[in-house]
């Protein structure tokens, strides 16, 4: 599924702190898994969403409707399932029911946050943020991201409304973190754990055909290295913003 939800930006708040380089390592581990797990592998789950209110949550006086969370539940159900049956854990919808109400709930404040100061999204600013999120979904250009999202049953109007909102957060985001630009050290630190982790799943390989030859230089890294250690550090200063923006809010989560 292609994703350009909003609530996504809060998503990788809660654990991406020591994955780098995880797009590479994740496909390496489906290769990996994929012949030994193939007959093994049972019928992908559905979403449950029975029990779930008309009213998900209130956040100062706005409403989050089911309709609403069930569509941005039904995108993280499908990525996290998948995780699920590769890692061979049973997925708990609950858990997931009440991150996604509380990502949910996040990206309101934002959104609202957004909406008090009054940013504003250039043409320009859209069409760039149009094709990175292209780049974020595997698609070549912003057109087939579009093309891909339409087909998923969203109209033109409601895509640019969401891109919108999405350049302004960054906005909000990029005025009170600062500088979040990644190090060269914190790069390379980065470079360590991703190296560290596939030395390791080489070494428990049980085919023992791993070994550093297998591992990317740093060089052939870096970019992807900087793409991800950005998306950390910009995912710890948007939950900081959260935070300090429920501490003085009026939030009620029906879930």
């Amino acid at each position: 599924m292609i994703t350009l939800s909003l609530a996504v930006v809060l998503a990788a708040c809660g654990g991406d702190d020591g994955d780098s380089g995880d797009s590479k390592k994740d496909k390496d581990n489906a290769e990996e898994k994929q012949d030994g797990q193939a007959s093994k592998q049972q019928e992908m789950p559905k979403p449950n969403l029975k029990g779930v209110p008309d009213v998900v949550a209130k956040v100062n006086g706005n409403e989050i409707t089911k309709k609403e969370f069930e569509s941005t539940y039904k995108g993280q159900f499908q990525q996290m399932a998948m995780q699920s049956q590769m890692s061979g854990q049973k997925l708990d919808q609950d858990k997931l029911k009440k991150q996604t109400a509380e990502s949910m709930v996040g990206t309101e404040l934002l959104i609202q946050e957004v909406n008090n100061r009054d940013f504003k999204a250039s043409q320009k600013e859209v069409d760039n943020t149009l094709k990175e999120l292209a780049q974020q979904n595997q698609l070549k250009s912003k057109d087939k991201f579009l093309s891909a999202l339409k087909e998923q049953g969203m109209k033109e109007k409601e895509i640019m409304s969401q891109v919108k909102q999405r350049v302004k957060m960054d906005k909000l985001i990029a005025e009170e973190s600062g500088d979040i630009e990644p190090t060269e050290k914190e790069l390379k630190k980065a470079y360590d754990q991703f190296k560290s982790q596939q030395e390791q799943m080489n070494k428990n390989s049980k085919d023992g055909k791993g070994g550093e030859g297998d591992i990317p230089s740093y060089d052939d890294m870096k970019s992807d290295l900087k793409s991800q250690v950005k998306r950390q550090k910009e995912a710890k200063a948007t939950q900081k913003i959260v935070d300090q923006l429920r501490e003085k809010a009026d939030v009620t989560i029906n879930l």
